[in-house]
């Protein structure tokens, strides 16, 4: 594909024209500005990964397309090709993220083993995680976003279903909101060093593994 910084060279026989000797001509082919690609291997995961450090080191409003182009060296209009506006990138790293959430939690052996994936995943994809659950900064109907949530949603449900009725209440809905709150909320209070103090240098994962075993017991006789 062409560049979409279209810099025509100048007219080799402009310089002559003009007077101007072979050496000068010369100086002057070399100096000319060189053209950004519009795009360099994979653009698309280029940009993404520009956008993520963007955000792990100042949140979603510090991004700007423009910027993201200049970080990636390429053509200011590539990011917006790709992701339309901002919107669109934020949305995609979403969808990403519930791609990533929805498999890692695909691999634990059970409810509680879910919630220490979940957590794992926020301290891997801490910026995919900010975005995720910022509603207002995505295109809600966006069906790549939607299909990756249900996806996600889907593999917390088969958790807590797995879970025997004596060991969760009556109610199997309200069993994944409070295993998703105690999941979501130990992420979200260690990912913004709330818990600096309570964890100190013990593993986060396993202090939350704690943490699951005063809930979620089967009720003594």
């Amino acid at each position: 594909m062409a560049p979409a910084d279209t810099n025509t060279d100048a007219d080799p026989n402009a310089n002559a024209s003009a007077g101007v000797g072979a050496g000068t001509t010369a100086s002057a082919k070399t100096s000319r500005r060189t053209p950004r690609p519009y795009h360099h291997g994979d653009l698309r995961r280029a940009i993404l990964n520009a956008a993520l450090d963007v955000i792990s080191a100042d949140g979603p409003s510090a991004l700007s397309l423009r910027d993201l182009a200049r970080r990636a060296s390429v053509s200011h209009a590539a990011p917006a090709h790709h992701f339309k506006d901002r919107t669109g990138l934020l949305t995609a790293i979403a969808s990403e993220g519930y791609e990533l959430l929805a498999a890692t939690l695909a691999q634990a052996a059970d409810l509680k083993d879910a919630g220490v994936h979940y957590v794992r995943f926020a301290r891997e994809h801490p910026a995919h995680f900010q975005v995720m659950f910022t509603p207002e900064l995505l295109r809600a109907n966006d069906l790549e976003l939607t299909t990756a949530r249900t996806l996600a949603g889907e593999r917390l449900r088969t958790a807590v279903s797995a879970v025997p009725p004596e060991g969760r209440g009556t109610d199997p809905r309200l069993a994944g909101v409070a295993a998703w709150s105690l999941a979501h909320g130990f992420a979200t209070l260690l990912l913004s060093h709330n818990l600096d103090g309570p964890v100190g240098d013990q593993d986060p994962e396993e202090v939350f593994r704690a943490l699951t075993g005063m809930l979620f017991q089967p009720k003594s006789p």
